[in-house]
This record gives structure tokens, sequence and C-alpha cells, in this order.
């Protein structure tokens, strides 16, 4: 995979790089927004790693302008920890929020993780529910309602993946950190409401009565649509 690192400290960005590097990932490093951006457009990127404190151009700008033209997955790294802070970066698009510092070891083996996930979803086909309503690719990592593609960040393509693979099957919001974000993910467990809340705004026709993500109160939610 291709990675890009956005990060004005000189020595963090370094570090970062050395050990992706040694795990043979192509590494591409920028310590300004603008610098960042030039690249993002100009490599094919898959993971992008970015810190929201830039002199030029704040983290949250470059985010909302990736996830306008790209479903690259977006890494924060940031100073920035409070709860609002968190939520705000997945509402723009984050699939992580990570809380400086970060160990180079933990985010290397962030990236491998998803990696594998990948990996695994490049194995299976498409997922197709009430006669074509909504369909799920998951190679293209793609989704349509009534055949028109649905723009999706990473998260909540790989989350409404992991509830429609098992129809009516109740997940509880730990386990659905886990499938998508990974076991040593640190956040809070209600970050997974606001990417269903996300989620369902761009597949369901009434987000207050929804078809097909539903909530099962004081556990979690499951996936309800007849698979053809």
């Amino acid at each position: 995979m291709n990675i890009l690192i956005i990060e004005d400290e000189v020595r963090v960005a370094d570090i970062m790089t050395k050990y992706l590097e040694k795990e043979n990932y192509r590494v591409f490093c920028a310590y300004t927004g603008k610098d960042g951006l030039d690249l993002f457009y100009k490599e094919k990127i898959d993971v992008v790693l970015l810190d929201l404190m830039l002199p030029d151009i704040q983290g949250e700008d470059i985010c909302k302008e990736m996830r306008g033209v790209s479903n690259a997955y977006i890494f924060m790294i940031t100073a920035k920890g409070t709860l609002d802070n968190k939520v705000e970066g997945f509402q723009i698009g984050a699939d992580e929020y990570l809380v400086k510092p970060v160990s180079p070891r933990e985010l290397v083996a962030r990236v491998k993780a998803l990696e594998v996930r990948k990996e695994r979803e490049e194995n299976k086909d498409t997922l197709v529910f009430d006669k074509g309503h909504l369909k799920i690719y998951l190679q293209e990592r793609m989704v349509k309602v009534n055949n028109e593609i649905v723009g999706l960040t990473p998260n909540e393509f790989d989350l409404l993946y992991e509830l429609a693979s098992s129809p009516s099957r109740v997940f509880t919001r730990e386990q659905l950190i886990e499938a998508v974000m990974g076991i040593d993910f640190d956040g809070f467990d209600r970050t997974i409401d606001v990417h269903i809340k996300n989620l369902r705004k761009k597949i369901e026709e009434d987000t207050k009565n929804p078809k097909y993500i539903k909530t099962v109160t004081g556990i979690g939610y499951k996936f309800e649509g007849m698979l053809v």
C-alpha cells in the first residue's frame, strides 16, 4: 500500500517513515498541508496519516477535501484528545483517531490489520439485497442504492459489510469495533454510533425508521435485508 504522512514535526515523520518502510510499505512524506495535498493528488494513496495541527492548513479541512474525492483510509494523529474532537473527526470522515504520543509499533500494527481486512474482503463476492435495491461490491469497495453509487468512508464500508455479511445477527458495539477498527482500538464505544448515524443517512430512505440497520436496545445493532 502507498502511505502518505502529513506531519510538520520532521523527527516524528521520519520515525513513522522508517517503521513503515521496514514493513515494505511505500511512504510519501509532507511537512505542510499544501505539500500533502499535492502528493495526494499526484500519487495513488491508500492510507493517509494526518496531523491536524499543521502550519498552513487545518488538518480537518484537509480531511474534508480528501474525503470528497477519495475513499483512502484517513488516520487522524493529533494532540487534540477530547471527546468532542474525536466525534468531529469521525463526522468529517476520519477512519481512525489517534492521540499523540502514538507508538510507531502500534501505528504499523493498525496499518497491517487494515491491509489484512482489505485482502480478506477482496476474496468475497458481491452482496445483493432486496432485489437489487442495495448492492455491496466487496472487491471494488463500492455500494449502490437503487443503482446509484453511494460514497462511503472506509470505516462505513467495513461496518456495513460486517453487518450485512451476517443478516439478523446482533452485534454489540464492542464486537463491531473489534471487527472494523481492531482489537487494540482505544477510543470510545459510541464511536460506532457516529458511523451508524452517517451510514444510515447514505443508505436508508427513512433514517428514523431504518430498513436495514436496526438498533437493538441495550446491546448494539443488526442488519435486516433479504439476501438475493
